[in-house]
C-alpha cells in the first residue's frame, strides 16, 4: 500500500505480488470525493484478511490504515523513534531498532523482527519500462547531451532546501570546469523554482524537461552526479548507485543521508540543531553551505579512482 504519487517507484519490482496506492493528499483538498475512494480500498483490503501489516512510514494515517484494514498483526516502530508517537497505539508489536540508526536500516530491522534475513549490502530494485528509457533518450538527444549532471533543487520544505541563486552559481561552476552540461529535476509544484534556476545560470542554460518519477530513474541513472537537498530524487540516484552530493542542514544526514558508497554530504553542523520543523524560509544551516564546498565534495566523489569507486549496480537490475 503505497502513497498514489510514488506507485510507480514500486509496481513494476518484482517481489511485490500486488501493489494498492492510496491519495492521502488528496484527502486534505477534497475529503468528501475521497471518502467513497477510501471505503472501496478498505473493503480491498478486509476482503484479502492480511495477517499481517509492517507500518514502514511510522505515522498516523499509515498506522490507523493498517489497523483500519483489519490485518490481525500490525508491526512498527517504537514510539522512541517515531515521529508521531501516539501512533503506536494502533500497532499490536512495537520495534526499537539501535540508536543513530539510518532509516533504511531500521526498516531492515522491522523485516527482521519477522525473520526476514539481509545478506551483504542492500540492493534497490527501482525498474524502467522500455518506454521510459526510450523518452529520456530522446530527450537527451534532441538536447544534445552528452556527459551531464542532475541539480534537484525542491525539496518539499523550504528549510531543508538550498538557495536557487546558488545552484545556479555552482551549475556555472560544473559546466566551466567539468565540460558537462546541467539538467535541472523539479516536482510538479515546482516549475518556478525550475524556471528561476535557468533563468539566473549565465553559462549554458540547464536543461528542463517533465519526467515521471520512472523516467527520473531512467535519467539518474545514467547522470555524472546528483547534487540536491534532502529529498526523493537525491535518495533515489544514491539506490541507483549513481553518484550524489546531499546538502543537509535541518535533517540528520546519519539517519536520512543518502545511502550507499557513491555517496557525499555536505552539512556545516553546530549552526543550528537538526529539528525536522517544515518551517518556511531556508533554514541557517543551509544558509552556511558555500558553493565551494559543494564543488569540493563533487570533485573528491568523482575523482575517485575506479578501484576505489564501487561499481554500478549491472545493467540487467534495470529490468525493461
Amino acid at each position: 500500500l503505497v502513497e498514489a504519487r510514488w506507485r510507480e517507484l514500486v509496481e513494476l519490482n518484482p517481489h511485490i505480488s500486488n501493489c494498492l496506492s492510496v491519495n492521502t493528499f488528496g484527502w486534505r483538498n477534497q475529503p468528501l470525493k475521497q471518502l467513497g475512494t477510501l471505503r472501496r480500498l478498505l473493503a480491498t483490503l478486509r476482503r484479502v484478511g492480511y495477517q499481517c501489516a509492517l507500518d514502514f512510514q511510522g505515522l498516523y494515517k499509515s498506522a490507523a490504515l493498517a489497523w483500519l484494514a483489519e490485518a490481525r498483526e500490525r508491526i512498527g516502530f517504537h514510539e522512541r523513534v517515531l515521529r508521531e508517537p501516539g501512533c503506536c497505539l494502533f500497532y499490536t508489536e512495537r520495534v526499537l531498532p539501535p540508536t543513530s540508526t539510518h532509516v533504511i536500516e531500521m526498516n531492515l530491522a522491522l523485516a527482521a523482527h519477522l525473520g526476514a534475513r539481509t545478506r551483504g549490502a542492500p540492493m534497490f530494485d527501482l525498474p524502467t519500462t522500455a518506454d521510459d528509457e526510450a523518452y529520456v533518450g530522446n530527450q537527451l538527444r534532441r538536447a544534445g547531451l552528452g556527459d551531464f549532471f542532475i541539480l534537484s533543487p525542491g525539496g518539499g520544505w523550504e528549510s531543508k532546501c538550498w538557495p536557487v541563486e546558488r545552484y545556479a552559481e555552482l551549475h556555472d561552476a560544473l559546466v566551466r570546469t567539468r565540460g558537462w552540461r546541467g539538467v535541472v529535476n523539479v516536482g510538479p509544484a515546482e516549475e518556478l523554482l525550475a524556471a528561476e534556476l535557468r533563468r539566473r545560470a549565465r553559462v549554458a542554460e540547464p536543461v528542463r524537461f517533465p519526467l515521471s518519477p520512472r523516467q527520473y530513474i531512467a535519467l539518474a541513472r545514467r547522470a555524472q552526479v546528483v547534487i540536491s537537498g534532502d529529498s526523493g530524487p537525491l535518495h533515489i540516484a544514491a539506490a541507483l548507485g549513481t553518484p550524489v552530493v546531499g546538502l543537509y542542514g535541518p535533517t540528520d544526514p546519519v539517519r536520512n543521508g543518502p545511502f550507499g558508497p557513491r555517496a557525499a554530504v555536505v552539512s556545516n553542523p553546530g549552526v543550528s540543531p537538526v529539528s525536522y520543523k517544515r518551517t518556511r524560509g531556508y533554514s541557517p544551516a543551509m544558509l552556511s553551505i558555500g558553493v565551494e564546498q559543494v564543488l569540493t565534495a563533487v570533485a573528491r566523489l568523482v575523482e575517485r579512482s575506479p578501484e576505489t569507486l564501487p561499481a554500478r549496480p549491472p545493467e540487467a537490475r534495470r529490468r525493461v
